[in-house]
């Protein structure tokens, strides 16, 4: 069985939250840095690991339920 290193669905909407609130509830300003743009490049991240982990915990149901591959034609 392929051991397959991905981002958690928990860690994707941990992100995502972490992104949303410092998009739209933190205030606070820092020199250089804008938390918001911070904020939707994490929401973003969040976005893309959830869709992969729910991708790959589908593809993980599929081959542990003995159904072979399809080939291709």
């Amino acid at each position: 069985m392929k051991e397959v290193r991905t981002l958690n669905i928990g860690a994707a909407i941990f992100l995502i939250a972490l992104g949303a609130v410092l998009k739209y509830a933190v205030t606070a300003s820092v020199v250089g840095v804008s938390l918001s743009t911070v904020g939707v490049i994490l929401m973003i991240a969040g976005f893309i690991g959830l869709v992969a982990s729910i991708l790959m915990a589908r593809n993980n149901a599929r081959d542990s339920a003995g159904v072979p591959p399809r080939r291709a034609a």
